[in-house]
């Protein structure tokens, strides 16, 4: 058997080696049913219980309360740029824009509605702006932030107090720190990040904001629906969610969301380390108070020297560092299931890489 990469994507990304195991082992026989989790009906017994018990470990997990629905759907974070404000935009939304999927959301939003940039930065996005700066124009619907901007490596610290509801894109730092979860009105998350696989995004809704949703769009569009069949009003992603309920399992066994904090945060520090130590040949464009602990991103002095960072990295089976196309330079994602272990290789392989440069 081949060695596994080291693996940095952005996502779809690295998932614990455990839970591909299981995976695996259960691949043609789920639990003595002769079957695949993937062949099982999503109404049957089998599915339901993993269903519930993905559900369960969540709300464990984040700590949510008894108000807030789970709900388990397809489309991505891409797709709730538009179901969100479908379901919830009235007369006016506001969008924190801090980097280039906020700007994809509000452009969405815009497609539904009256929805501005509560915050006009400019397009260098190297950091998130102080919180008195979310301007919120009284009356609207909702403030959007994004939690964590994966092409920018940028990462909100701290929330901002909006006085209207707020709503979150979550979709690369979600279970990656402690949050109090009560703070959003509504979260979402596109699992293939710290979750799971691509094709699952979770919704976490307050039963009082989802009693404000609009009903004048189709049915299948509105998060009611959902909520109102547990979530299987039609079939969910069934193998997504059966794989994201062994990543909580395993979220749980590590010790939960504190213990998963510790871990990203020694990930960031000695990245970050090494960046800072090399100023001549590493420079990271984010100011410290917002650099994120999920994708850090830096650049070489040149594009060519990027280029011949990411080769040399491939052939010590370092993947998935190559920037984003919208804004280059290398990234390093350090979700959860990436090990310290990993981070280690990566800065080691910095300094040859500096030290042959000089």
């Amino acid at each position: 058997m081949s060695e596994r990469a080291i693996n940095f994507n952005a996502g779809p990304s690295a998932l614990p080696r455990v839970v591909l195991e299981q995976a695996r082992d259960e691949l043609l026989d789920f639990e003595g049913t002769g079957m695949s989790i993937m062949e099982h009906s999503h109404r049957g017994a089998a599915y339901e219980g993993v269903h519930h018990d993905a559900s369960a470990l969540l709300r464990e997990l984040m700590g949510l309360d008894a108000d807030s629905v789970v709900l388990f759907l397809q489309g991505g974070a891409s797709g709730a740029f538009a179901t969100v404000p479908m379901n919830f935009l009235r007369e006016r939304a506001d969008y924190a824009v801090t980097g280039g999927w906020g700007e994809k959301a509000l452009a969405e939003a815009r497609n539904v509605g009256d929805a501005v940039d509560a915050l006009s930065m400019s397009r260098r996005y190297d950091h998130i702006p102080s919180m008195s700066a979310h301007a919120v124009r009284p009356g609207s619907s909702y403030l959007h932030i994004t939690t964590n901007n994966t092409l920018e490596g940028t990462q909100y610290e701290r929330f901002p107090d909006a006085g209207v509801p707020l709503v979150a894109d979550m979709s690369s730092d979600i279970l990656s720190r402690r949050i109090d979860a009560s703070r959003f009105a509504l979260l979402y998350a596109g699992a293939q990040k710290n979750l799971g696989p691509a094709g699952l995004t979770v919704f976490v809704i307050q039963q009082a904001f989802l009693e404000t949703a609009r009903t004048d769009i189709p049915t299948i569009f509105r998060f009611a629906t959902h909520a109102a069949h547990d979530g299987l009003y039609h079939t969910p992603p069934t193998f997504g969610v059966y794989l994201m309920r062994n990543v909580l399992r395993w979220v749980k066994s590590l010790g939960g969301v504190e213990a998963v904090e510790r871990r990203n945060e020694a990930k960031a520090r000695a990245l970050y380390a090494a960046i800072d130590a090399r100023p001549d040949v590493y420079r990271c464009p984010v100011e410290v108070g917002s650099r994120s602990r999920m994708n850090v991103v830096f650049y070489l002095p040149s594009t060519d020297l990027d280029d011949r960072f990411v080769a040399e990295a491939a052939r010590e089976g370092i993947v998935g560092i190559k920037g984003h196309r919208a804004v280059g330079g290398i990234r390093a994602s350090l979700y959860n299931a990436v090990e310290l272990a990993d981070v280690q290789v990566l800065t080691a392989f910095m300094r040859a890489f500096a030290d042959r440069l000089s």
